[in-house]
């Protein structure tokens, strides 16, 4: 891509008009260039910035020589569009895909990268592909990998949405397949066959009846959930299905570990093959921490939990105390109204802003 193909971004706009601009860049997981050289070209100038790039994941660093660093990331990758294009400005809010999930954050970022100057800390802005799908695609796990130098810090700040307050630690996240089997024949003779659909009604039953845990960990209360979130069977309209697969997600408290997640899940489903497919771990919430609570203390309010699986468990197995903070209700997050409020980016960027110059 040429430098006149490069979309520019103006990081001397407010962040409201920012926000815009990423939005209006279409980044779905895996088609993350264009939205990278356009954050690379934005940020290459900046005298007081260190920008390398690998892949499509950009990381910017000062250099200032300060005792402590943080580390402050967001994803430029969205879930598929759902008719939610281009952004648009109402009622006091920026709606559009990824304006909650996250761009709004990665606008917060980069304006930060561009006008402080001058910090009582160093800082590292990361701005990383592929956070929506699978984590062996994830960026931050090939740069944990393959450049763990780049992520170094002491403190880390994941621009998740989070009302503009602070979400601490995350769920655990696992999806296994449960397999159902059959015995194939013509529809029309179905009782020479055994149908594995049919069959299916025993797994689906075992999850309407689950009842998922709710536990404390540092005053919050996680709560966790066991879902089927998909089901596939069947070939044919006139063939009895011989398999039958429902594919569920386990939304775990951070106080289990993986191993012990795969272990309940297995035990839920006794009787059936489990084959887990995907699987991250969560993060403990490290509210006693005197990064994590000298930053709550910086930006106010309560901390909360964070329902969902985030990038703060990343941070937190490299050993860096890490919360999410960012703009938006994660309520709205992968919604076709998806949407952000000009208040919460103002907030974050006021907030930070004032905690990163001491």
């Amino acid at each position: 891509m040429t430098n006149d193909q490069i979309r520019r971004l103006a990081l001397d706009d407010d962040v409201i008009s920012l926000t815009s601009a990423l939005v209006d860049i279409p980044s779905e997981s895996g088609e993350e260039q264009v939205i990278a050289d356009a954050v690379q070209s934005a940020l290459d100038p900046l005298p007081h910035l260190a920008v390398e790039r690998v892949g499509n994941n950009i990381v910017a660093r000062t250099m200032y020589g300060k005792a402590d660093r943080v580390v402050i990331g967001g994803h430029l990758d969205t879930v598929p569009a759902a008719g939610n294009l281009p952004c648009r400005r109402e009622g006091g809010f920026l709606h559009g895909l990824g304006t909650c999930d996250m761009k709004g954050g990665v606008a917060v970022a980069l304006r930060l990268a561009a006008t402080v100057r001058e910090s009582s800390r160093d800082i590292t802005y990361l701005f990383y592909e592929c956070e929506e799908v699978t984590a062996e695609r994830n960026g931050l796990l090939r740069l944990s990998r393959d450049h763990p130098d780049l992520l170094a810090g002491d403190f880390a700040i994941l621009m998740e949405p989070s009302n503009a307050r602070v979400e601490a630690g995350c769920q655990g996240t696992l999806r296994a397949e449960i397999a159902i089997s059959g015995v194939r024949s013509h529809s029309a003779r179905s009782w020479m066959g055994e149908n594995a659909v049919h069959q299916a009604v025993e797994v689906l039953d075992r999850l309407r009846s689950y009842e998922p845990r709710r536990v404390m960990v540092d005053g919050l209360e996680y709560r966790e959930g066991l879902n089927a979130v998909g089901i596939s069977g069947g070939i044919a309209g006139n063939v009895i299905p011989d398999e039958c697969v429902v594919i569920v997600n386990y939304r775990f408290a951070p106080t289990l570990t993986v191993d012990e997640a795969t272990e309940h899940v297995t035990e839920v489903f006794a009787g059936f093959p489990v084959e887990i497919v995907d699987q991250a771990p969560g993060a403990l919430p490290g509210l006693q921490l005197a990064a994590a609570r000298d930053f709550v203390t910086a930006v106010g309010g309560e901390p909360h939990p964070k329902f969902g699986w985030t990038d703060v468990a990343r941070f937190t197995e490299l050993g860096i105390p890490a919360v999410n903070y960012g703009p938006g209700d994660p309520a709205v997050a992968h919604a076709t109204d998806e949407r952000v409020s000009e208040a919460d980016l103002l907030a974050c960027e006021v907030k930070l802003r004032r905690w990163l110059m001491g």
